[in-house]
């Protein structure tokens, strides 16, 4: 059985939470796409984590973790996870890396960093993690497979000649210093010793896998409206968080994904910059931000607040579309405990205009929140564990969403832990 897990929004719905309590069931977890630019937030037994690059089943000691060929694999942030992991006693996890996924070089976050400054106020809010270079390189095909850690010769000569590219636009857009070819070989070559326990051809492993009706959990960073096809473009990620991709970065028939699950947050957040219709702003954002998650709404990944808003039906219905979400997790519903009322975006008003359907960017940019507001609950609900035993506004909003979205919510999450969980 396939299962994906995937954002419904802008991401940082909470999918490592409901990827780590999924994965008890799960044989392997496999990330598909996306780098080290996202973190997920995971809180359990052994503590909190903000996983960037790692699958959310590292905690399971029964479960077989893999970055697919679609990652971006950063050695160096790989390895400072498994270190965090070590030195909070958490088991070494079973972790293999695709001998086709690609590398994120130095020069990708060095371009990165550079990118955005040169952008200035009109940059797409990069976490300069090498993320627009990596898939840049990748397609342009100037990229460095895992695989060719183990040909010096060959990863030798390819560094020497992308070097002699990048260097023409160090000095001439960038008037940055020159990269040096063998410092890089040299520090690349020693990732060779690290990783090589881990490469493994996982194509060949999960198609097994699959025949022998084992439990896949596909990963998603990020969420549907920063697809590069489907999303906010041009603020959006550099790879497809959509669980069709998911077949292709994971190397799994696309037939095989059975359930897809979308997950999307009781009220919303976004991550970067770009439109975001139902955003609120000063106090009452401040307020939302603080009280959101287990330590307030930051990015996992980058520590910067993140932009608040209320539920956006349009944008949401919109994502699990996309995704083809089969079902839904609606986290943080414990956040709102303190509203005396909850406002739910359910139209857009562009130009005089109301429509329920989600537009391109620059229609995004006229577009006014038309608001429904619901009876909120005001009391903690963290420690109930079954639906009938929620307030009755609770269930109301729960259901109001579900016939807004148009597909079952079956997950509730309440509370940051693995235990703070509804299933209806």
């Amino acid at each position: 059985m396939v299962k994906a897990i995937v954002g419904a929004n802008w991401g940082d719905e909470g999918k490592g939470k409901m990827t780590d309590l999924l994965a008890a069931e799960s044989d392997f977890v496999i990330r598909y796409q996306g780098g080290s630019n996202a973190g997920h937030t995971i809180i359990n037994n052994y503590g909190k984590f903000a996983l960037h690059l790692l699958p959310s089943g590292v905690f399971y000691e029964h479960v077989t973790n893999i970055l697919g060929p679609g990652v971006a694999v950063n050695i160096k942030t790989l390895v400072l996870e498994l270190e965090n992991l070590k030195q909070k006693n958490v088991p070494l996890p079973k972790l293999l890396v695709s001998e086709r996924a690609q590398i994120v070089m130095p020069w990708h976050v060095l371009f990165d960093k550079l990118e955005e400054e040169r952008l200035g106020g009109k940059s797409f809010g990069s976490t300069k993690s090498g993320i627009a270079p990596f898939y840049s390189d990748k397609y342009y095909k100037v990229g460095i497979q895992v695989c060719d850690l183990f040909y010096p010769e060959i990863l030798k000569e390819k560094i020497a000649s992308i070097c002699e590219l990048k260097n023409i636009l160090l000095k001439h857009l960038y008037h940055a210093e020159f990269l040096n070819p063998n410092e890089i070989y040299d520090e690349i070559s020693r990732y060779s010793e690290i990783i090589e326990p881990m490469v493994a051809d996982t194509t060949s492993l999960i198609a097994n896998a699959i025949k022998e009706n084992k439990n896949i959990l596909l990963e998603g960073q990020l969420g549907a409206l920063k697809d590069p096809d489907h999303g906010i473009y041009p603020f959006t990620t550099s790879s497809s968080p959509l669980a069709g991709f998911a077949a292709v970065g994971a190397g799994i028939p696309p037939h095989e994904i059975k359930n897809i699950i979308a997950v999307t947050k009781a009220y919303s957040s976004c991550v970067g910059a770009g439109p975001f219709v139902s955003e609120i702003f000063g106090e009452e954002a401040s307020t939302l931000r603080e009280r959101g998650g287990d330590a307030g709404e930051y990015g996992a990944t980058t520590g910067r607040p993140r932009r608040m808003g209320w539920f956006d039906a349009v944008a949401t219905r919109y994502g699990c579309t996309v995704q083809g979400a089969t079902e839904v997790a609606l986290t943080l519903l414990d956040v709102l405990g303190y509203l005396d009322e909850i406002p739910v975006c359910i139209a857009y008003e562009i130009e005089g205009q109301i429509t329920d359907t989600f537009p391109v960017t620059h229609e995004l940019y006229k577009a006014k929140p038309v608001y429904k507001y619901l009876p909120g609950w005001k009391c903690d609900i963290s420690k109930i564990r079954k639906y009938e035993d929620l307030p009755q506004a609770a269930k109301d909003y729960v259901s109001f969403i579900e016939d807004a979205v148009g597909v079952p919510i079956k997950y509730i999450s309440n509370g940051p832990r693995r235990d703070n969980i509804i299933f209806k």
